[in-house]
């Protein structure tokens, strides 16, 4: 039975278009990084379609070069939205160069007579735009459905298919047996299809996984800093107590508080305090580690946990994010006050979240009796 490739893709751009529509409604509601991406490429593959319809044409010289970009472009969109469901930033300059070296290698293969014009290229790209796009999504955490195993697969399918499309096309060409019969363009496009119309029952799942980890995140953030909120600082820090205390690890806490806060509201605004608690916040998180625990303990009050931090070290990253904090630029002409902390640690052996809270908040006390921005250590006056 011989493929109708005219046919086949009409039919493969009636359902993008379709598919387009009903996504873009769902994006629009949910406004998912994901649904957005997938709308995108999309419409990459309409309109790269619907530029192959041209070939045999006048138009074939600009059409063809212009087709073979806009499906690569679809399958690196394809990758940019398995990366938002990781919270990866999107691959957009390397979605234009693919695309630009794509058009380049066709551009200098006679696009006019020839349909396969950069076939190299556009094939390699697919393949590895796809095949990125399956890494993606198999690496995905235990937050999301086991529905993206699924689209995993089908994509890494995909991914294969275009790289036997490649090797037997640098083997044998465009006019190979073998590549007519298994890789041809007909079978691309049935292939596609029947791929595109099975994915697309499981992106729902996986837009609106991507819609309630991003609720999630947010309920556990504090709004105004981007910090952890005191509940799942709390919760946060005693599940890496006890994990701590599993290994033999020490660790150390610190309680940081904004000296005369109340005093910067009174004069300057509680826009002004707002933007005083968002620079310390900032200079928290150009401080610590990776692996440091940060939180918004209430009103002025910030809560950090080191782990494997002796009072040493904890000290020194009190005294970094000091510096930080003075180092940023007034903000209309208001001084940012001074931060006063207390430093608790905990040995291996008795690793207590309470205990070390207690302590700290003593040490805190007594750096702001001692007339503030300083460090104090629990036990002895630094």
């Amino acid at each position: 039975m011989v493929l109708d490739i005219t046919t086949l893709r009409v039919a493969l751009g009636v359902v993008a278009l379709t598919l387009l529509l009903l996504f873009y409604a769902s994006f629009r509601r949910t406004r998912s990084a994901y649904n957005g991406w997938w709308c995108i490429a999309l419409l990459f593959f309409l309109t790269g379609n619907s530029a192959f319809l041209l070939n045999g044409t006048p138009h074939q010289v600009w059409a063809n070069p212009s087709g073979n970009a806009l499906l690569v472009g679809g399958a690196f969109s394809v990758w940019a939205g398995a990366r938002s469901l990781r919270m990866l930033p999107a691959p957009r300059w390397r979605l234009a160069a693919a695309c630009a070296v794509t058009v380049f290698a066709s551009l200098l293969d006679t696009p006019g007579t020839n349909t396969w014009s950069g076939g190299l290229a556009y094939l390699g790209f697919m393949t590895v735009g796809i095949g990125l796009a399956s890494l993606d999504l198999w690496r995905l955490d235990s937050s999301y459905s086991h529905v993206h195993k699924s689209m995993a697969i089908a994509a890494g399918f995909l991914a294969t298919y275009y790289f036997g499309r490649w090797v037997l096309f640098l083997a044998e060409g465009q006019s190979g047996p073998d590549f007519r019969l298994y890789f041809g363009p007909s079978i691309a496009s049935l292939v596609t299809l029947v791929l595109l119309v099975a994915v697309s029952f499981s992106m729902t799942a996986l837009s609106n996984d991507q819609l309630i980890n991003g609720l999630s995140e947010r309920a556990a953030r504090d709004n105004l800093t981007g910090l952890l909120n005191r509940g799942t600082f709390l919760d946060l820090a005693a599940k890496e107590l006890k994990r701590l205390h599993a290994t033999g690890s020490i660790a150390s806490l610190i309680l940081a508080d904004l000296d005369h806060f109340k005093a910067i509201n009174d004069v300057y605004g509680h826009a002004a305090g707002d933007a005083a608690l968002k620079a310390f916040a900032h200079a928290c998180t150009e401080s610590v580690r990776a692996t440091d625990v940060v939180g918004r303990y209430g009103g002025e009050e910030f809560i950090l946990l080191l782990p494997g931090a002796t009072q040493e070290r904890a000290e020194s990253i009190a005294a970094d994010i000091s510096r930080a904090l003075a180092a940023t630029e007034s903000l209309d002409d208001m001084q940012l006050p001074t931060v006063s902390y207390g430093v608790a640690s905990s040995p291996a052996d008795a690793v207590d979240l309470t205990t070390m809270i207690a302590a700290a908040d003593a040490a805190l006390y007594e750096a702001k009796s001692l007339g503030r921005n300083r460090v104090v250590r629990a036990g002895r006056r630094a």
